[in-house]
């Protein structure tokens, strides 16, 4: 059970020193307890009572790294079932397949499509997150071979696919310092792969054919030394694998069941592109850290990304950039000058579809607390005093030589007092940034 406030205050030092930033201790307990407050907040805790607190104020989900010190990823340390409810922290992680059946030419050529999977979307770059080299039917040494030669540049740790005890035992020898994630323990071979976990100091996926055998395995291979330890589903069966991963993290979150406190990856790989896809962003929704996936084309990756970087940010706080004025390619005095709003998703939109139309193009970016066009009028963050202020302040008229502003489509409402407090010509632009390129071709002049 998670301590109650009471229970962590009574092992503080009860001083009221308010050097944690709360007027007393008793304060600074419920913070804890509400998970508000890290214990290492207090400065005057003493070593007994670290030592006291050290399990029951861990995280009720292990935080599990991949790839060397200094690098790699992790996943795990939820602490919310739902995005609502704080935010989810660690973003699920796309781990590309790798076949043993490929020769070394088509195995390196695969590794180097993984390696350049990275793409930007609203100023955020993202892409894949793990290799996921097969070594299935390889012997100890071909293994060992495979994966060092994969490891030669990779930007991505490794997640290592076989059954084999003594090719695994191998191929973990030869990028043990990256910290590669074995895959998979299963109740036949449990023994033996969670020594070679053990033995190397690496994490261990674990498989079984209930929560309850799972949970068996994994307090197993915590026992035996394994530290980090994924819960591994087969995504082929979404609905049971939706239900099992839910209530591992239910029992987790909900009632500090430790023993299926880890983070989970599911295997959503299939021969049909669309199915695979679809079957991966259901599992990018409903809690995997890992999801195991063939393709890595920017056709099947990008949909995937594009989930996992929306809901893997802070529902609180919106992404914002810098309202500054932006010139968006080799600009002139008589290029056009329009505004946005300050969030990311509204500018980077406007500033793709301006790149599209191959028209030079200032544009100033207006401080609406990260809200986008409606929101922000709706919210009065945005009127026509601010945006000629804005415009003013960016020295805007010192850039060109005429003075037309093209506005927002959603807001027609304040060209007369744009036009009445300054000595700007609004033009009214598109409603959509999808209309920018047709506007600038055709009505901008």
């Amino acid at each position: 059970m998670a301590m109650t406030g009471m229970d962590i205050y009574k092992h503080l030092p009860k001083e009221n020193c308010k050097e944690c930033g709360l007027p007393t201790c008793l304060a600074f307990a419920m913070q804890v307890a509400a998970k508000q407050k890290a214990l290492t907040d207090c400065p005057r805790l003493s070593e007994e009572a670290k030592a006291a607190f050290s399990e029951s104020s861990a995280p009720p989900m292990k935080l599990v790294h991949f790839g060397p010190a200094g690098g790699g990823l992790d996943i795990g340390q939820e602490t919310v079932m739902f995005r609502h409810e704080e935010k989810f922290y660690h973003a699920p992680a796309l781990a590309v397949k790798i076949p043993a059946s490929l020769d070394d030419e088509k195995a390196r050529a695969k590794m180097d499509q993984i390696n350049g999977a990275v793409f930007t979307r609203i100023g955020e770059e993202i892409g894949t997150g793990m290799a996921a080299v097969e070594i299935e039917g390889l012997s100890a040494d071909a293994a060992a071979a495979r994966v060092s030669a994969l490891a030669q540049g990779s930007r991505v740790p490794f997640v290592l696919l076989g059954t084999d005890p003594q090719a695994m035992a191998a191929a973990v020898g030869a990028v043990a310092d990256s910290k590669p994630l074995i895959y998979r323990a299963t109740e036949a071979n449990a023994e033996a792969f969670i020594k070679v976990a053990a033995e190397a100091q690496c994490p261990l996926a674990a498989s079984a054919g209930s929560l309850g055998k799972l949970a068996d395995l994994a307090q197993a291979a915590k026992d035996a030394g394994v530290a980090d330890v994924v819960l591994s589903f087969d995504g082929r069966t979404p609905a049971e694998t939706i239900r099992d991963i839910t209530t591992a993290r239910r029992a987790a979150l909900k009632k500090n069941f430790r023993v299926l406190g880890f983070p989970a990856m599911v295997d959503a790989t299939s021969d049909d592109p669309i199915r695979e896809t679809v079957l991966a962003s259901t599992f990018v929704c409903k809690y995997a850290g890992i999801i195991l996936i063939n393709g890595v084309d920017g056709s099947e990756l990008i949909p995937l990304l594009t989930a996992v970087q929306n809901i893997y940010t802070d529902p609180q706080v919106p992404n914002t950039v810098e309202a500054t004025l932006c010139e968006v390619g080799a600009v002139s005095d008589s290029s056009p000058v329009m505004f946005t709003t300050n969030f990311s998703l509204t500018y980077f939109s406007v500033e793709g579809e301006v790149e599209r139309s191959k028209v030079p193009t200032y544009i100033c970016v207006v401080e609406t607390e990260g809200l986008g066009v409606l929101n922000a009028y709706a919210g009065d963050k945005i009127s026509p005093e601010k945006i000629v202020k804005t415009i003013e302040a960016q020295g805007v008229a010192g850039k060109v030589k005429h003075r037309k502003l093209i506005i927002p489509g959603l807001l027609p409402s304040f060209r007369a007092e744009i036009e009445d407090t300054s000595e700007w010509e609004v033009m009214i632009g598109p409603e959509q940034a999808t209309g920018i390129p047709r506007y600038l071709a055709e009505t901008w002049k």
